[in-house]
């Protein structure tokens, strides 16, 4: 099978051949034909499957094809959003964004993307020139719906991405107000890494009569992935991974903590180890971000050290290790940081480590992948078989610094690198594979999994719900 055989516009199968990529993925091959046949749609996909080519190629095709809607284009008065796409991060939102450009290019369409802890003025600018594709994180949208500076009511398709992080992050309500400026009918898309009852009971709300995909097993965990637990105690994590990394000469390391505290504290722990390293997270200002995402790609950075939620964003092609240096509080966070590794077919290590005060967590994240993990005890660290289990909470660093918890809607924005806090283009962007939304693996498989959330909760019955990406994020790592 083809992108030609799925009958996408030469235009569309154009950019994606130039950007190296023939044939469609699983996911690709059943939602395009979904989203062409213009019906709602859920769909399940891992990490690194493509799902973000699976709703952005389809979308382009129906808007640059429509008549009515190309009126709207071409007309020399201001053209109006017809598609809103929902992202739980910055980094992500500007990676869909990239994407849709990257496909666009020999399309008359353009796109921009918005997102907060940016000025919002040269996003007004950016809005009021007119744009077919908006790309948002919900704090930010609802910005410029409350002042007015952007109008919703032309919207023809909403996608939510990463829905289930939307819907962790505790995302609901700001997604309800979008909805209620939406116009009732509408196409309405729902992506999903994993397929929880939440999101069932979230697409029963909110879509209409929707086709149903799914490409891999509820909550699995890809198989070309290398699974291990090592065994350790808490105070020995630091040794152990500067041992691991050191004695099997890895790089492009990505490691997980709990909390932004500890991220910075392990990073300043490595460096005197003399392994390089750097740290992602909310309270971390988008150029640093930016930055180190940048050199970590680039493999000049060895470690790169991240928050569930600041994660979101990082789109490497066969990553080749994810350590799970703390395990994540919810179990389905295990799934998307490990998706992160194994893309596209390719083979990836996940390894965590895990002490006494985490079995009980390791017992839910094995439950809900239904498989049980194999252990290895590394020589010289041995777990103290005496040792008793602390509260989580006790020992997770400075007050506040959760990766979750934390209220309100943060500051820090989600904004593309460079962006300005908005970002219009109308074609060109170096093509990448197919829908690599934030995190989107080789093949043509954008999939773009980061951590956020929008929650998409309803209105009864298929309200107005076509909401924008949410770059809001209610977290401490304030993505919104």
């Amino acid at each position: 099978m083809s992108f030609t055989t799925l009958g996408l516009t030469d235009a569309i199968v154009r950019a994606v051949t130039e950007a190296g990529y023939t044939a469609p993925t699983p996911i690709q091959a059943q939602a395009i034909p979904a989203v062409l046949g213009g019906g709602d749609l859920l769909a399940g996909a891992q990490t690194g499957t493509g799902k973000t080519a699976g709703f952005t190629l389809p979308m382009l095709h129906r808007l640059s094809t429509d008549k009515q809607g190309a009126a709207l284009t071409n007309k020399t008065s201001k053209r109006p959003i017809r598609a809103l796409v929902l992202a739980p991060t910055r980094e992500l939102a500007a990676q869909v964004e990239e994407n849709i450009r990257t496909y666009a290019k020999y399309t008359n369409l353009n796109s921009a993307v918005i997102f907060g802890g940016v000025g919002i003025h040269p996003q007004i600018k950016l809005l009021a020139n007119g744009i077919d594709i908006l790309v948002a994180t919900p704090g930010r949208l609802l910005d410029h719906v409350g002042q007015g500076t952007v109008k919703l009511d032309k919207v023809e398709i909403l996608v939510l991405d990463e829905a289930d992080r939307m819907l962790d992050m505790g995302f609901i309500h700001d997604i309800k107000k979008v909805l209620a400026v939406l116009p009732p009918k509408r196409q309405n898309l729902l992506f999903s890494a994993t397929f929880s009852d939440e999101i069932k009971a979230l697409a029963d709300r909110l879509l209409d009569n929707p086709a149903l995909i799914e490409v891999a097993r509820r909550n699995s965990t890809v198989e070309v992935i290398t699974q291990t637990i090592h065994p350790v105690d808490r105070d020995k994590k630091h040794p152990m991974l500067s041992h691991l990394i050191k004695t099997n000469d890895w790089h492009q390391v990505l490691v997980f903590t709990r909390t932004k505290h500890g991220a910075n504290k392990l990073v300043e722990q490595l460096g005197r180890d003399g392994i390089s390293a750097m740290a992602i997270h909310g309270n971390k200002s988008q150029s640093a971000r930016t930055k180190a995402l940048a050199e970590f790609k680039d493999g000049s950075l060895q470690v790169l050290v991240a928050t569930d939620i600041a994660a979101r964003g990082i789109d490497i092609d066969q990553l080749p290790h994810v350590v799970n240096y703390d395990l994540p509080n919810v179990p389905e966070d295990y799934v998307h940081r490990i998706g992160r590794t194994g893309r596209a077919g390719a083979t990836g290590e996940a390894v965590s480590l895990v002490c006494v005060d985490e079995h009980q967590m390791l017992k839910d994240i094995e439950k809900l992948i239904k498989q049980t993990l194999p252990r290895e005890v590394i020589p010289g660290f041995e777990p103290d078989p005496t040792a008793k289990a602390q509260p989580i909470q006790l020992r997770s660093g400075a007050p506040g610094h959760g990766n979750r918890g934390g209220g309100g809607r943060s500051g820090g924005g989600n904004r593309a690198p460079g962006n300005g806090g908005g970002h219009a283009n109308h074609g060109g962007a170096k093509p990448r594979s197919p829908g690599v939304a934030a995190g989107g693996g080789r093949g043509g498989q954008p999939g773009a999994r980061g951590n956020g959330g929008a929650n998409g909760g309803g209105n009864g019955g298929r309200p107005q719900q076509r909401g924008p990406r949410t770059s809001s994020a209610r977290s401490g790592s304030g993505e919104r």
